[in-house]
């Protein structure tokens, strides 16, 4: 080779590698298949993929929002997953998302976004979200960019705040950790099995935690109570609780509870418990017992002030007792008190004193736990009326959460 056919070949050469490797790095990395989903995630209060299952008759929400005919001929075309979501209002009706040519002709009520065809449930949401697409937003990133993800990979739900308000109703502010997430999905027998994340605010775009392992096995019905929480940190309630100037204000004058009070509060553990109650003026009744830090002459100063403020309520006491108060109303029915189980322990309940009282048990693994038993808290009329129902009609749901800001989740939903 002479020398001065050196620089043209390494000019041919260079211009090779900056063409093949592109190439290549196309073939080899798939594109995403559903670029208009981005688009559409700033819209949606709640978001699901579904794995396509064309050999099975099309789902119903297609068959609605296509008729019998259309919705067999586009489902017949699908081979990954297709999606359905719900705006800032709910009772809109669902949304249905699914890849298709840009050939094929739209639907009614249908509009192109990117690589899709989204189909509104009315004329007027079809027109809501097209003024909605108009607007520029910037690309997803943290939570939004790693659950849009998941939605083009595999079967997986995202939400907002929105959502969690329509579904928790008044219960939502207790879930204030958990305002904007993501799960991924997978079916194992009669279980549904999810992972993921949330975040106590949806402008967090903080890293991924470090994943939670799905609960092995369920509770043991026969011992489980409807619903118990069990924390690290009494702060995944308060949090919530005190969002309000309101709360914190009826909680500190009416029931001495203050400033100081609550912030020792906060990295309390705990362990809150729902029970039936068969008998009585009350369906069941709620019992917290949490491990007090600090001395304990605070919080009997602040149990005093407290007897004295229920009092001015018209409640009386019952049977006072050193470790233990009791408080009724006018008929004579038991609405609540509190006892000492240790020097550190405090027990406090609505309802009657219960026989066994829940156990500190720390969660086998991550902050917290929830194991709750949905098919018996809609029998009492306990559940909120806004959750899916295939929750509500659950024999058991098992939700563990680690961290505040940004929460690792994994649960297990049994069904009947």
């Amino acid at each position: 080779m002479r020398l001065k056919d050196l620089p043209l070949r390494v000019t041919a050469l260079t211009s090779a590698v900056l063409l093949v490797v592109p190439a290549t790095l196309v073939l080899l990395v798939p594109r995403r298949l559903a670029s208009g989903l981005d688009r559409l995630m700033p819209d949606a209060a709640l978001l699901q993929s579904f794995a396509a299952r064309p050999a099975q008759p099309a789902p119903a929400l297609w068959q609605q929002r296509l008729g019998p005919e259309l919705a067999q001929r586009y489902w017949r075309a699908q081979r990954r997953l297709w999606w359905q979501f719900w705006g800032p209002h709910g009772d809109a009706g669902a949304y249905l998302v699914f890849s298709a040519s840009s050939t094929e002709p739209l639907p009614t009520d249908g509009l192109r976004v990117d690589d899709l065809i989204v189909v509104a449930p009315s004329p007027l949401a079809r027109q809501l979200l097209q003024e909605q697409l108009k607007l520029r937003r910037r690309p997803p990133r943290g939570l939004d960019l790693r659950c849009s993800q998941a939605l083009l990979q595999e079967e997986a739900v995202h939400w907002n705040p929105a959502a969690l308000a329509q579904m928790l109703g008044p219960l939502a502010p207790l879930a204030m950790t958990l305002q904007q997430g993501c799960l991924s999905l997978r079916s194992e027998r009669s279980s549904l099995l999810w992972q993921g994340e949330a975040e106590a605010s949806p402008d967090a775009h903080g890293a991924a935690p470090n994943r939670l392992s799905v609960p092995a096995l369920p509770l043991n019905p026969s011992t489980a109570q409807p619903l118990e929480l069990r924390g690290q940190r009494l702060d995944l309630l308060l949090r919530g609780l005190l969002s309000t100037a309101l709360l914190r204000t009826a909680l500190a004058e009416r029931y001495g509870l203050g400033a100081e009070q609550l912030r020792q509060l906060q990295s309390a553990p705990f362990s809150l418990r729902l029970q039936a109650q068969p008998k009585g003026a009350y369906r069941a009744g709620l019992q917290l017992v949490v491990r007090l830090p600090g001395d304990r002459k605070l919080w009997e100063r602040w149990l005093l002030d407290l007897s004295t403020a229920l009092e001015q309520q018209g409640l009386t006491r019952l049977q006072p007792q050193p470790a233990l108060s009791l408080w009724n109303r006018e008929d004579g029915a038991v609405v609540g008190g509190w006892r000492w189980l240790a020097p550190d322990q405090l027990l406090l309940f609505l309802g009657p004193n219960p026989v066994q009282a829940p156990t500190l048990q720390a969660p086998a693994e991550g902050d917290w736990q929830l194991a709750v038993q949905p098919a018996e808290l809609e029998a009492l009329q306990l559940l909120p009326p806004g959750l899916p129902l295939v929750v509500k009609r659950a024999a058991q749901l098992v939700l563990l959460g680690r961290g505040s800001g940004s929460t690792a989740l994994a649960g297990r939903l049994e069904l009947r």
